[in-house]
Order: structure tokens, then sequence, then C-alpha cells
């Protein structure tokens, strides 16, 4: 099979071309796991903290890609639930150890042997790939492959983001950064709590008019104060200068959920402008997004198909790869961007 690779941690400013396109046997499923053959694979700006080591991977090489649509080719001896011909999606959780108190409680997410797809086993830039049957999903007909990859993770990490927020129906949201996830976060926002006023702030004029398109009441500049201060704020972005930008228009008690995996290292000295009286006091609270679990991903694509929410995506080869990375870098986005792999 062709497959994009990851053979060590690049600078994509200075490589641009950090994924070699390569030949490779094809994988064979164990007795628990579906042999996929990929159609579309969402590109994530967790695929740049890989590939610049924020969130390195635990093997190299590795093939990444974490936002999976593809068809059930072949099935272990101990697969039950599904067969040869299937559409399944595959999210960022690759496979927990199911024992531990998180996993007993739900919270899988939270498993100290969590592996991520496309980090610590084969992911999705690739022709196949293998996955333990119990966290793939079938995907509705609604979606077509290239809608439904990003999906797997903008929307499912951004659907989890949502419930730690803790919004109501009636209150006043901001989306800080506006990419993959905060388009459809705010579709969902919009659909689940209609009389929600939604308040944007992202660094491109081209990103605010597009949340304004989707029915933003308010866009603007991360610096930018909005006149009345908001209930909850999704943070989506991979710097540190939204977090004391956000907690400014934040309202007594109000919760900031940051939604990233990391955050860059280049600007983390703003910390030292956060003031406790002025940022935190007033018992505001700052809560993470950590990964995602295999109900999230089920009730968001049920909740998704009945919207029904479509994502805006841009289409790429799988040998271009690279240039969609380069671009997610260079904060070219308008939307998802997508590898289909024909």
């Amino acid at each position: 099979m062709k497959a994009m690779i990851l053979q060590s941690v690049s600078d994509i400013g200075q490589n641009s071309e950090p994924l070699v396109m390569t030949e490779m046997p094809d994988p064979v499923p164990a007795a628990n796991e579906i042999l996929i053959r990929v159609t579309a694979c969402g590109v994530c700006h967790t695929e740049l903290d890989e590939i610049e080591g924020r969130t390195p991977p635990s093997r190299f090489p590795v093939i990444p890609g974490h936002q999976v649509i593809g068809r059930v080719t072949a099935a272990g001896r101990n697969v039950k639930r599904l067969k040869p011909g299937d559409r399944v999606g595959v999210a960022w959780i690759f496979s927990a150890c199911g024992r531990c108190s998180y996993c007993l409680d739900g919270l899988e997410n939270l498993c100290p042997e969590f592996k991520a797809t496309g980090r610590d086993a084969n992911g999705g830039y690739a022709e196949y790939m293998t996955v333990p049957e119990a966290f793939a999903y079938r995907i509705p007909d609604i979606f077509t492959d290239s809608q439904a990859a990003p999906l797997l993770c903008a929307g499912a990490v951004g659907y989890r983001s949502i419930k730690l927020a803790g919004i109501l129906n009636g209150q006043n949201i901001g989306l800080t950064g506006f990419g993959a996830s905060g388009h459809i976060v705010l579709q969902i926002i919009k659909h689940q709590y209609p009389d929600n006023k939604i308040f944007v702030f992202a660094r491109s004029k081209t990103e605010r008019a597009f949340a304004r398109e989707l029915g933003a009441l308010w866009s603007g500049d991360i610096t930018d104060a909005v006149s009345l201060l908001l209930d909850s704020i999704i943070d989506t972005t991979p710097v540190w200068k939204t977090i004391v930008e956000a907690l400014k228009n934040l309202k007594p008690g109000g919760r900031l959920v940051i939604n990233a995996i990391r955050k860059e290292e280049t600007d983390k000295d703003y910390l030292l402008n956060i003031d406790y009286p002025k940022h935190l006091w007033m018992e505001k609270e700052i809560k993470s997004v950590a990964n995602v679990t295999r109900n999230d991903v089920r009730e968001f694509l049920n909740a998704a198909s009945g919207i029904p929410l479509l994502p805006e995506v841009q289409e790429y080869r799988l040998d271009e790869a690279n240039i969609a990375l380069t671009e997610l870098k260079q904060r070219k986005i308008k939307g998802a961007k997508v590898l289909v792999i024909k």
C-alpha cells in the first residue's frame, strides 16, 4: 500500500515535506481488529504537534491521521459487530485498557494506557489501516466520506468541549479560533441552544467573515473586547495569548474550556501577563479537554446526522498531505482539510 510516513520530528517551517510517500506491506488485522480501506482522512492541527514534537509519536516511523473514513475489507476471527463492506470511521482514541478506574467510569480518555491513532499506532494517511473493532464507528449515510472525516476529531472533541463548558440556552458564548473545530462547534451550539449569542475571536479576517456567515452575532480579533461579558468561552487555538485575552471577556463564575492538545512554546511568556484580580478572580474557571471517549464520538455522530451538520471541507490527494499541513501551519484555513484516498 501507499502511505505518507513521518520518520522523525521536523520543523514544518524549515521542512515543507516532513512526510514521505512510501510503499509498505498491507497491514494484517489481529484477532480483534478490522482492516479498513481508507477513502478519506482529515488533516488536524494535532498532526502539526506530532510532526514538530509538541506531542511526539511514541514510535518512528509512524503513519499520521486520526480522522479516518473507509470500508471494512477484512476482519479478525474475534470480530462480531462489523463485516466487510461496512463504512466505518476511526477517531483519535485508538484504544484504552478497559480495566482502570478511568475506563470503568467512562473516562477512557484519561486512561494511562490511552493510545492515539496516528501517534501511538499507524493512522489514516495511507490506503489501509487496522484498528480494534471496539474503536471503530458506523458512519451515518447522510455524510459523504469527506464530510464525515472532520467529524471524528474536530467535531467529536468539539462536542466534548461543549459538554465540559456546561452551556445552557440563552447564554452568551465565545469561541476563540475558528478553524476546523471552531466552525463545527458553532453549528452544534446554534442547533442545541438556539437562543444563545455567539461571539467569535480570530486572527484571520477570512475566519471572522466565515463565522458571521455561519451565524455568529459578532466576530473580531483575539485582542478585541466585547460589550458584555461571556458565560463560557471555548478556545481551539494552539497559542497562550488567547487564554489571557479570553479571561478578560469571561464573566464572574464563567468557564474557559481549552480544546487543544498542546500550546506552542513560542509565546509562553505571555502567561506572565496574567493578573489574578483582573483575569482569574471572581470564581472564573479554566478546564482543559483531554482526548475523546468512544461515547463522545457516538453521541456526536448521532447529533450531527440529525441536524444535519455538514462541514465545509477542502480536499487534497494523499500525496498532497504536506501541502495541506503547510497551509494549516500558515493558517490558510476555511473549514476542514481532508485527504481523499482513491
